[in-house]
């Protein structure tokens, strides 16, 4: 039976986890009252922060471990529920005829619900435990980082939504049921969190693989001021993430972004560490993007690109728009698979001569026949930095050499000329966009850029007129795309626990 988190009612307590890996699953749930009193207990309670990104407790679909797929990138223009995903309410998702009782509308909220009160219970019970101070600095940082992160994620697909700060299981059913925060409010509580983390890392930090980091609250806070259009801090922060002192950098080989062999590597910031081999609901990502039908190899073909007519072309999409010898293209995307059973080559043609796309980002070379893998599910890196940096900078300054030059370095990784210094302000901030899409495509990027507000010139003032979603989507045939869809709904269920609770415009 599937069990929500009542946001404002009833939910799970602390999972713990006998071990500190990161890796570990919390296999049960015991009272903080019991529970916290050594350093291996509140490690393993800042541990638990991360489970909702990445495996689960709930019944729910981890948030960097399919559900985000399923219930962010099918909303796109880039990709779309392919034959392999039947189901009636992912389909309701990419063709935007959803409504607030689906699923997926309510399991993104679960989850991230999830993740929030244990950073709350966390923060709550991990000051007053004796262990060394470096460590306490360290968990309170990962802690406090981790529940900014799933906020900033919530307030960009709900708008505002219930400010929750304090252990929800010490609340009676009446002190949950609380209004929305407004969407400032939110990002406030975000900027806060993040500052905080940032402070606290700089008096405790870890070189375990996976955790939150300094670098990591920096580079959100770039990316948090630049959805805000808030330009100077989103270039301030971005420079301190590029100007060299967390280390970080772009791996030569594009390819090395996404294989296991070199997952938490120099341009990886902040990623879901997702062991498919190990952790209860397998790597759900990968099966999906793989042809069905090729002996020996796990696939479903449950996600595919979104295809449209487009001049002359019936079969037009992402996969086109790489310009000759962009290292990127053949990356993201194999068009074949070799089976290991008979060793014959499998594919799929639109027309003679056109081949079907598959996306490639999550394929482990490790697993040829299980269609497992050990990918980490990416949520910031170093070659997006870049693009903020430069999107940033041209809105605030105009198409400067300062952001050609953090736009070009991306360009560059993957074998491209560099753009001209002739562009136009709105011409540099479309191949900005551009870059975005082809750098970050199937990362779970996509609908957050169709859905926040970018330049004046490009899309007017108010908050129904943000953003390119309607263009974007109109053109690729999914017409029924309206003012509403920058939101989504507050799912159903929430409202009728809690009636204090407000629906989103367009969702009654």
């Amino acid at each position: 039976m599937r069990r929500y988190i009542y946001v404002l009612g009833f939910i799970h307590l602390l999972a713990i986890s006998s071990c500190v890996k990161l890796t570990e699953v919390p296999d049960s749930f015991i009272s903080p009252g019991q529970f916290f009193k050594t350093a291996n207990d509140a490690v393993s309670a800042v541990n638990s922060i991360y489970y909702p990104m990445v495996d689960n407790t709930t019944g729910a679909q981890p948030i960097y471990n399919r559900l985000f797929n399923t219930g962010m990138d099918y909303m796109t223009d880039d990709l779309d529920a392919g034959p392999g995903s039947p189901n009636a309410e992912v389909r309701s998702m990419a063709q935007l005829t959803h409504s607030s009782t689906n699923l997926r509308v309510q399991q993104i909220w679960t989850q991230h619900y999830e993740g929030i009160n244990r950073a709350n219970v966390a923060l709550e019970q991990i000051p007053d435990i004796e262990i060394d101070e470096s460590l306490k600095n360290r968990l309170l940082g990962e802690a406090v980082f981790l529940r900014g992160f799933y906020y900033f994620n919530l307030v960009r697909i709900y708008g505002g939504v219930p400010l929750l700060l304090r252990d929800q299981t010490k609340l009676s059913i009446e002190e949950l049921k609380v209004p929305r925060n407004s969407a400032a409010e939110v990002y406030g509580q975000i900027i806060e969190d993040l500052k905080t983390a940032a402070d606290y890392f700089s008096r405790g930090s870890s070189d375990e693989p996976g955790r939150a980091t300094q670098g990591a609250a920096v580079a959100l806070l770039s990316k948090v001021y630049l959805t805000q259009r808030d330009w100077l801090n989103a270039i301030k922060y971005a420079e301190d993430v590029i100007d060299g002192s967390f280390g970080y950098d772009l791996f030569e080989d594009y390819s090395h972004v996404f294989l296991p062999a070199y997952k938490n590597g120099k341009e990886h910031i902040f990623s879901a560490q997702i062991k498919g081999s190990s952790i209860s609901t397998g790597h759900l990502v990968t099966p999906t993007e793989i042809r069905a039908g090729v002996p020996g190899i796990r696939g479903t073909y449950g996600t595919q690109l979104t295809t449209y007519k487009f001049g002359g072309d019936d079969y037009y999409s992402l996969y086109k728009m790489y310009a000759p010898g962009d290292k990127r293209k053949h990356v993201s995307f194999v068009t074949s698979y070799t089976s290991p059973v008979d060793g014959k080559e499998y594919f799929t043609l639109y027309a003679p001569g056109d081949s079907v796309p598959y996306v490639n980002k999550s394929w482990d070379p490790n697993y040829p026949v299980t269609g497992h893998s050990d990918a980490n599910g990416n949520v910031l890196r170093f070659s997006e930095i870049f693009l903020i940096h430069a999107e940033a900078e041209n809105e605030l300054n105009g198409p400067t050499a300062i952001a050609l030059a953090s736009v070009n370095k991306v360009r560059k990784r993957a074998g491209l000329n560099d753009l001209p210094g002739s562009l136009t302000k709105d011409q540099l901030r479309d191949s900005i966009y551009l870059e975005r899409r082809l750098e970050l495509v199937a990362e779970y990027h996509r609908y957050f850029d169709l859905i926040r507000e970018t330049g004046s010139e490009v899309t007017g003032v108010g908050p129904d007129n943000r953003g390119i979603l309607l263009k974007c989507l109109n053109l690729v045939g999914k017409t029924n795309v309206s003012n509403k869809h920058y939101l989504y709904p507050i799912p159903q269920g929430e409202i009728d626990r809690n009636p204090s609770l407000t629906q989103n415009p367009g969702w009654d």
